[in-house]
């Protein structure tokens, strides 16, 4: 059996879709896992050095 030059081209753009959308996904898994990590380290930081940051946030902008 012969694929042929559509399937081929199929098997190559859908190959390609599919890179393309676990990359986005694994970014945003990423992006969510890094976003609770810096949440809970702020909730362990102390009350002094939370409002230390908070003057260095509101000096910068």
């Amino acid at each position: 059996m012969e694929i042929g030059i559509l399937g081929l081209v199929i098997a190559i753009v859908s190959g390609i879709a599919s890179f393309a959308l676990g990359r986005w996904l694994s970014r945003r898994r990423r992006e969510k896992t890094a976003h609770k990590a810096r949440a809970a380290e702020y909730a362990s930081q102390s009350r002094q050095v939370r409002r230390a940051r908070e003057r260095q946030q509101q000096r910068r902008g």
